[in-house]
């Protein structure tokens, strides 16, 4: 049976140290690093050891995609990629990614997501969503999917507008419709091949006080 040994409990300090000074995880390279290892593969390593004992989890395709779970402290670290609209889309620097590095992140209880994997978040730009309780300054939850059912609320890019959009997704004869949950926002028409999920709400976080 594994257990946490004291490089092991060394390497966790310095995550938890590491996000609550820089406000986003360290990459395997400042593991290694701030731990005196040899190598990033030697921080790999004790990383995927600390992950199968449940005190990690990380975001394969996120870089700085490591979050500590409420087996090592009492809440799950989640990063926050950047900025999604909702109301009418705004270009993103590339397809796949929003940021490569957190803007900052959430804690949030760690059974809240412990059943979810890949977990990230986004602050929400707009009122598009508003009755849908997503309202400007959110930050919703998102799961990665590459495809969600009808009336689902997803990240959707526009591959023709290269633009990014959080809506509810019909999929339509010949086409898909993106529908604001917003009686004065009319809908968004797309072919089907211009329109990519990138990932699906899960939950949605809001401050009462701004």
């Amino acid at each position: 049976m594994e257990t946490l040994t004291p490089k092991r409990k060394q390497i966790l300090d310095f995550i938890a140290a590491f996000i609550r000074d820089r406000g986003y995880a360290p990459s395997v390279r400042d593991v290694a690093e701030g731990n005196g290892l040899a190598s990033s593969s030697v921080a790999h390593f004790h990383l995927s050891i600390l992950e199968r004992q449940g005190f990690i989890k990380r975001a394969r395709d996120v870089s700085r995609g490591i979050a500590l779970t409420g087996k090592y402290g009492d809440a799950a670290l989640i990063p926050v990629l950047g900025t999604i609209a909702a109301g009418q889309p705004i270009p993103v620097p590339s397809a796949d990614t929003w940021a490569s590095i957190p803007d900052e992140t959430v804690r949030l209880p760690d059974d809240l997501v412990d059943s979810l994997e890949n977990v990230y978040a986004l602050r929400v730009k707009g009122t598009s969503m508003i009755d849908s309780m997503i309202d400007d300054g959110d930050i919703v939850l998102m799961q990665p999917a590459t495809t969600v059912e009808n009336g689902e609320t997803a990240a959707v890019w526009l591959r023709d507008r290269q633009e990014v959009t959080l809506k509810k997704l019909y999929r339509e004869k010949g086409r898909i419709c993106l529908k604001p949950a917003n009686k004065q926002m009319k809908p968004i028409y797309c072919k089907s091949e211009d329109v990519e999920v990138q990932g699906r709400v899960v939950a949605v976080l809001r401050k009462f006080t701004r």
